[in-house]
């Protein structure tokens, strides 16, 4: 059960991201500064997706997935490449939920990224949090340009 509400859930988001992706009028816009915003809306998508492969599908899944960080804030991809990076994402995403078993939440995370570790399943509830958190800076920056 736990499993199945994780992957409705990130699944669900991540629609919800590549139709934030998609609301956009232009490819251009994707890419432009707010004031105020310190990122744009592709490198959020960018962040979101390497995010979310690395610490499920690399480090949980042993997907062998690569990330790139820096790239993932200064970089740039084509609005077919960021529909093909979340689409990716919720194949990783989905596969990682399906192979696991309910008690594999309650173990340790393997990495100790807050000084303190913690259960998979409270960082699973981090990244999900993670997820919404950009998904409505997304959102807002979105609204911002097509009101501006």
């Amino acid at each position: 059960m736990i499993a199945n509400n994780f992957k409705e859930l990130f699944l669900r988001d991540l629609d919800r991201l590549l139709k934030e992706c998609n609301l956009y009028p232009s490819e251009e816009e994707l890419w432009i500064k707010v004031d105020g915003i310190n990122n744009t809306a592709g490198n959020l998508i960018m962040h979101l997706c390497g995010n979310l492969q690395h610490f499920i599908g690399a480090v949980l899944n042993e997907s062998g997935y690569q990330r790139n960080r820096d790239f993932e804030f200064k970089g740039k991809l084509s609005i077919d490449d960021l529909r093909t990076e979340i689409e990716a994402t919720k194949s990783q995403l989905a596969l990682y939920f399906e192979r696991h078993a309910e008690d594999t939440f309650s173990g340790t995370y393997p990495l100790e990224l807050f000084g303190y570790s913690m259960t998979i399943h409270y960082f699973l509830i981090h990244l999900q949090g993670h997820l919404n958190y950009h998904l409505g800076q997304i959102n807002y920056h979105r609204r911002i340009l097509a009101n501006s």
